[in-house]
């Protein structure tokens, strides 16, 4: 019996042996495949997590960009309104309708013969127009206590401008005014959405570096450097260099939007000069003059809008820098070498340079110069121009349309209603009453609460895909040396793409090679397709 068995083993020990060895590879493949499950199961759960922690970043970095642009408005409001007084003119033509008023009536009494006509319809229709100004809002009240007091003292300075100069004045004035907030508005937005994002990329990477540079056991995100005990700046997290950073945006608030006034009051004056404020103008006749004014300003023909450049009214000359930095007082006593400009990054450390002044100038810089590249992109000029055009239909559509116009506003209408046909050929209001909303639309641009032209700007979904671009391109070119930078720069390219879309149906904004231009516009084509 045994022998029998001994035989019958030795004749199938090759099928036992196939046998075990098809066995033995069948579980040793089944315990890679479930290892394998595992670490994709793992890997995706991962990548979940990475791209929600991103898109959740990105979505709180754009409410930051929306704050901050609340924030710093008014600043450039205040400079704008002081640029151009439109009240105080309005003042001037009441002081000059009093005192013609005064005349007439001793005329008056004076005369024997009961009056012409002619002048009394010439003094019914001025005041009709600054009636319309004064309901409209366009005096304050204590502008107007001012107007009664000065005409009532007679050694109050009087106006030496005539009637026809003061209303020529209060035309270009107004509409120059609102038109010059509106492009300071998108502007702003625009570079405060350029520096934040930038910086919310580096503080991104900051925290895929912190995660490569620490063990498994320990915490691996830090978002901020906030020991003070700590002089060494973490990677992205250089706090001194991202306020100066920041600080540049004193260039549009106070030397920029000087220039962006100037353009658009050549325009202005061009376009509205021979306009006659008792004047009928309908609303389509408006439209066109507006759009005339901006084509003046932003460029007639799509290249012209390309070529266009915006960067000095963003950004300062190199030789300039340094004078932005000390009057937003981040600077406090320069030698004239230093403030002439930002170094660029050297090539070697000098001696008399401390190493992390001189790296904080090298960031700076690399900044800077993103910054400037991106304001020289033509897709800058796309997405400012989709701006341009939310904020001027705003103005005219919805605010001087139900204001001066007296029509309903389109949105306000039941999507299940219809709305009647208007001809706004035929539809006209006086160029007075016009003046009169875009004087009042200014405080609204420039410190509504709640600002309705920021809030038509954030519906506009190409802004958000802008920022997208922004926000998830360049990031292995942040990397400083060593490899664990490389690497975490890699890892942060991987998980981010696909991860920061737009308000909706937006497409993934992923790692793109080539060069920083050539980058930055293949992404920005992916996003809209």
């Amino acid at each position: 019996m045994i022998s029998s068995t001994r035989t019958w083993l030795r004749r199938n020990r090759t099928n036992f042996a196939i046998g075990a060895g098809v066995l033995g590879a069948g579980y040793v493949a089944g315990q890679y495949i479930l290892s394998k499950i595992t670490e994709t199961r793992q890997r995706m759960s991962e990548d979940r997590v990475a791209k929600e922690n991103l898109r959740r970043r990105f979505q709180q970095n754009q409410e930051d960009c929306t704050i901050t642009v609340l924030a710093l408005l008014p600043t450039a409001t205040e400079n704008i309104l002081d640029a151009l007084p439109v009240e105080r003119i309005t003042q001037d033509l009441q002081q000059k309708k009093a005192e013609r008023l005064g005349r007439n009536i001793g005329a008056l009494d004076g005369a024997s013969l009961q009056p012409s006509s002619g002048p009394s319809s010439v003094v019914d229709e001025d005041g009709k127009s600054l009636a319309s100004l004064q309901s409209e809002g366009y005096v304050h009240a204590s502008q107007m206590a001012a107007s009664c007091s000065g005409s009532e003292n007679p050694a109050a300075a009087k106006p030496t401008k005539g009637k026809a100069q003061l209303w020529n004045d209060l035309k270009i004035s107004s509409i120059t005014r609102a038109f010059t907030l509106l492009y300071t508005l998108s502007l702003l937005t625009l570079l405060t959405r350029i520096q934040l994002n930038l910086l919310g990329r580096r503080n991104y990477l900051s925290s895929v570096v912190s995660m490569a540079s620490h063990s498994p056991q320990e915490p691996t995100i830090s978002l901020e450097n906030l020991d003070d005990d700590n002089t060494e700046p973490t990677y992205g997290n250089d706090f001194e260099t991202n306020r100066k950073f920041l600080t540049f945006s004193w260039w549009l608030l106070h030397r920029g939007w000087r220039d962006v006034m100037a353009k658009v009051e050549v325009a202005v004056k061009a376009v509205y000069g021979p306009l006659n404020p008792r004047e009928d103008v309908p609303l389509e006749r408006l439209s066109a003059l507006i759009l005339e004014v901006r084509k003046r300003v932003e460029g007639a023909t799509p290249e012209a809008r390309r070529s266009h450049r915006w960067l000095p009214y963003l950004l300062p000359p190199q030789d300039q820098e340094g004078m932005v930095l000390r009057e937003s007082g981040m600077l406090k006593a320069f030698s004239p070498s230093e403030s002439a400009s930002i170094p660029s990054p050297p090539s070697s450390l000098s001696p008399t340079i401390p190493a992390s002044e001189s790296s904080q100038s090298a960031s700076l810089r690399r900044l800077l110069d993103e910054t400037a590249d991106l304001i020289d992109s033509p897709t800058f000029t796309q997405i400012l121009t989709l701006l341009l055009d939310t904020t001027f239909s705003h103005l005219t559509d919805h605010q001087i349309r139900t204001e001066a116009y007296k029509l309903p506003d389109p949105t306000s209408v039941p999507s299940v209603q219809e709305i009647p046909e208007i001809d706004t050929g035929l539809t006209k209001a006086k160029l007075a009453t016009i003046l009169a909303v875009m004087t009042r639309q200014a405080h609204a641009i420039g410190s509504g609460v709640p600002n309705r032209y920021a809030q038509a700007i954030e519906g506009v979904k190409e802004l958000e895909a802008f920022a997208a671009v922004i926000y998830s391109s360049h990031f292995e070119f942040e990397a400083l040396g060593g490899d664990s930078s490389r690497e975490a720069a890699k890892e942060a390219q991987r998980s981010q793409e696909g991860a920061v879309s737009t308000a909706e149906g937006k497409k993934e904004a992923g790692g793109v090679v080539g060069t920083a231009t050539d980058m930055f516009e293949n992404v920005w084509g992916r996003i809209t397709g």
